[in-house]
């Protein structure tokens, strides 16, 4: 459903055209979306007039794609992209047309087209034009190529990955002959600038319907052949199938994104590099490493403290706050909802580490030693006997601060009441002494930090 100002707006400029004799058409995803009762975001449409006949109805244009045919009409408030009729040909880069030709008859124009979905124009008085089958293929839940698929993948070689992408975000089908022609042409995604199939990605990873998405992109071998570095195969992505079955239940992108990789076995280090590698922005990188480094601090607590050794909640207790204090209460709350996210077996409430799936599914053997299985040390421990996300909740909320801004201390106080030069030795001791505060050992006042720091310093008497 479009909003009604929208719809108005473009039933205006549909009309314009129309009174000057031009034939023209809503065209397109809008088409598709009203078929299928989705919201529909924006309405193109496609028209017998040619660009500069188009710019001559209009007042307000915007000349966005003069050599293929593209004006943006300017109407009440909404942006509407007008298209003449063209047919493509002589895709060299498997991207773009290097020829483009302006024709009179809609179903050449729809032809061209990626998938008969996409291949259906609607006209002011309702009819639906739709040569090409794209009811009855939404009907029956498919994708399907308009035409030979061989063919429409090697004009523009990202359709594959939007193949996938509608097949995720629709819950749809993908025809036999249109998977046939992907993977005859997957190698072709090598052609792709990176950024633009970092673009389908995340629709497919933050659509309603990742876990299938995913499972797609692991069938169709696409990934690899691209530009930007993939260093999974499709083993890998089928183990990391098990662990990313709750990926859907998150709302927050940055943990869709941390959960996967958590799932592929990535460090916090290599997380934040394969990203920038995939020129995702800084913002998810820095959002995405500090969970996984959350993790990281707290795989080594549970690693590092015996289960029922005296003093070991404890313990446990001062490490996940300091793990808060590293990484941030954000990336720590983050790491915490990620948990609820893995099946029950992969994270059990005592570890908070994600256990391998079944080597059915490619995993090393659950049996094997803890340095053979990434992200989970053997610490033995059974659930009951380690904290519960609940428990480390309840821990990060007592916590009087969590962050140095906080420390009612400055470093000029520290370095004037030590008598010290500022130095390294500064940013280390200030760090103490938040842990010290936010663990409660210590009030969060000045004089008593810096009696603590005092006491801290071995060159004080």
């Amino acid at each position: 459903m479009a909003p009604s100002g929208m719809v108005a707006a473009g039933n205006l400029v549909l009309e314009g055209l129309l009174e000057q004799g031009y034939e023209a058409y809503f065209v397109g995803g809008c088409v598709r979306d009203e078929l299928l009762g989705r919201p529909v975001h924006d309405m193109d449409l496609t028209t017998s007039a040619r660009p500069e006949e188009v710019m001559g109805i209009f007042p307000r244009c915007v000349p966005t794609g003069l050599a293929h045919g593209t004006i943006t009409v300017l109407q009440d408030g909404w942006s509407f992209e007008v298209t003449t009729y063209r047919t493509e040909s002589g895709y060299a880069d498997h991207r773009r047309p290097e020829q483009v030709l302006f024709v009179s008859d809609v179903k050449e124009d729809l032809r061209r087209r990626d998938f008969t979905i996409n291949a259906m124009c609607r006209g002011l008085d309702g009819a639906v034009v739709d040569p090409y089958g794209g009811q009855e293929d939404s009907e029956r839940r498919l994708i399907r190529c308009v035409g030979d698929a061989e063919a429409r993948f090697g004009e523009d070689a990202l359709r594959m990955l939007r193949c996938v992408r509608f097949a995720s975000v629709l819950d749809f089908s993908i025809a036999k002959n249109t998977w046939r022609g992907l993977l005859r042409q997957r190698d072709k995604l090598a052609h792709i600038a990176v950024e633009r199939v970092r673009a389908e990605l995340e629709r497919i990873v933050l659509g309603p319907h990742p876990q299938r998405g995913l499972g797609l992109v692991a069938r169709s071998g696409l990934l690899p052949r691209g530009k930007a570095p993939f260093p999974w195969t499709g083993s890998d992505m089928a183990a990391a199938a098990a662990l990313t079955a709750g990926i859907g239940d998150l709302e927050d992108a940055h943990l869709r994104w941390a959960l996967l990789l958590h799932a592929l076995k990535q460090t916090a280090s290599e997380a934040g590099e394969l990203l920038r590698a995939w020129t995702f922005p800084g913002a998810t990188r820095s959002a995405v490493a500090g969970v996984l480094r959350v993790r990281e601090g707290w795989d080594s607590a549970l690693a590092s403290v015996p289960p029922g050794s005296p003093g070991g909640t404890e313990a446990l207790r001062r490490r996940w706050i300091a793990a808060v204090l590293a990484c941030g209460q954000s990336a720590a709350e983050g790491w915490l909802t990620l948990l609820a996210a893995l099946p029950q077996a992969a994270a059990p409430c005592a570890a908070g580490v994600a256990q391998p799936p079944a080597p059915a599914l490619g995993a090393p053997d659950a049996g094997a030693p803890a340095a053979q299985r990434p992200n989970a040390p053997d610490t033995g421990a059974p659930a009951a006997q380690r904290p519960t996300p609940a428990l480390l909740r309840s821990w990060t909320a007592e916590m009087p601060l969590h962050t140095l801004a906080e420390l009612a201390v400055t470093g000029n106080e520290l370095a004037g009441a030590l008598n010290k030069r500022p130095g390294p030795w500064l940013g280390e001791r200030l760090q103490q002494l938040l842990l010290a505060a936010a663990a409660g050992d210590i009030p969060n006042d000045n004089q008593s930090l810096l009696q603590e720091a005092k006491r801290m310093d071995p060159n004080e008497p």
